[in-house]
């Protein structure tokens, strides 16, 4: 069955539901990474939960005028609204008052939540409110989604995407360096405005299948993830947009052949797979990576004091450091070092010698160009074949003088 649901031929509806996820998912995770790598993630959830408010008022409105209150577009327009103006008001308190941003967007949430539960208790008083099904709004429901609400979904994951083509360069430079922007002409608050936009423009349209309150999830969980794998930002965007995109489309295709699994937790549950998977498995911030990395560095630790050792004729008590030398070969099963130990060991004393040197005369010079040498490892692999004939010339000039 969830080979059927992933190969889009469980059905119209389940095929649209996968589509329209698949597509949120992309447009979140790219909207998502710039709002992440800003230090903004958690105006997201001001802007998830202010949209609670606009999607009450934006029903009763049309209710008033007789229109039909459970259309999407009316929905997500006042929700929208909304959105902004709670927005708005975070901004202003930041900037107009003492409030720090966090506090502001505490004071934004907290309210606008409130102000939405109430008026969805009055809704659900009213005779048009009681089957307007609102509530799913809050966790997300993509039973009732028709063609004309994917279609809108496709269309502004479409703009989003461009949005972030045309703007990437200003983006990337503010995100990084908002000071330097700011000499080259380019507004940080206007790429402010074009990311917490392109922020309020997924929330709402994400709140028909994720929901207000997991909409959050989907717009830094797929970059956080991103995160672990690169240190460039088109590699982040890519990566996040292709994780938040198989969320929804995983997600998505295990709700539609679970019974009763809502879809909105299981893509959101998707995406933290992506991230526990990329938390433990990234090869250089993962967690198993970063352990490794440790280990390595212990190992040559023992094996570098070993060596040392072994070239000042000194005992080794260390058992670790005693089981390493004998597994590389390094020194008998009774303690005899071998003749690859003894190599080795004077080349390491050697190089420990042109560090200390290194250290004490050179390491100012412009010649090393500031760089960091450590005993620990092969002097080659740091230094050039110029600079390390100039530390032997050194060594042997202050051994000549001792002499």
């Amino acid at each position: 069955m969830l080979g059927d649901a992933l190969s889009l031929s469980l059905g119209y509806n389940a095929t649209l539901v996968t589509l329209g996820a698949t597509l949120l998912g992309a447009a979140a995770g790219m909207a998502g990474t710039f709002l992440y790598l800003r230090k903004n993630a958690l105006i997201s959830d001001a802007i998830s939960h202010a949209t609670l408010p606009g999607l009450g008022i934006a029903f009763l409105i049309a209710v008033a005028f007789g229109w039909d209150g459970r259309q999407l577009a009316i929905l997500l327009g006042g929700s929208a609204l909304s959105a902004a103006l709670g927005l708005y008001f975070v901004n202003w308190l930041t900037r107009e008052t003492r409030l720090t941003q966090d506090t502001a967007i505490g004071c934004i949430l907290s309210v606008s939540f409130a102000f939405g539960v109430v008026l969805f208790t009055i809704i659900q008083v009213l005779p048009a409110g009681r089957k307007a099904g609102l509530e799913s709004f809050l966790l997300g429901s993509t039973a009732g989604m028709l063609y004309s609400d994917a279609l809108l979904i496709l269309v502004l994951s479409i703009i989003t995407a461009l949005v972030l083509v045309v703007f990437l360069r200003p983006i990337k430079l503010v995100t990084f360096d908002a000071s330097y922007s700011e000499t080259l002409g380019i507004s940080v608050r206007r790429v402010d405005f074009i990311i917490l936009t392109l922020t309020l423009a997924v929330t709402v349209l994400g709140m028909k299948i994720v929901g207000l309150i997991l909409i959050v999830a989907l717009l830094i969980i797929p970059a956080v993830s991103a995160r672990f794998w690169s240190e460039k930002t088109d590699i982040i965007l890519i990566t996040s947009t292709a994780f938040g995109a198989l969320s929804g489309y995983i997600g998505s295709a295990i709700s539609a052949v679970s019974a009763g699994l809502p879809t909105g937790p299981i893509i959101v549950l998707c995406a933290f797979g992506f991230f526990l998977i990329s938390f433990l498995f990234a090869p250089k911030r993962g967690v198993l990576a970063v352990a490794l990395k440790h280990y390595q560095f212990q190992k040559t630790v023992h094996l570098t004091q070993g060596l040392l050792s072994l070239a000042l004729r000194q005992s080794i008590y260390e058992p670790k450091t005693r089981r390493l030398l004998q597994r590389f070969g390094y020194i008998r099963a009774d303690g005899v070092v071998t003749e690859v130990g003894k190599s080795l060991a004077a080349k390491t004393l050697l190089n420990e010698k042109r560090w200390s040197y290194w250290q004490e005369t050179l390491r100012e010079s412009d010649q090393f160009d500031g760089q960091v040498v450590f005993s620990l490892m092969d002097i080659e692999t740091k230094l050039t074949q110029d600079q390390i004939l100039l530390i032997d010339q050194g060594l042997a000039a202050r051994k000549g003088k001792k002499l």
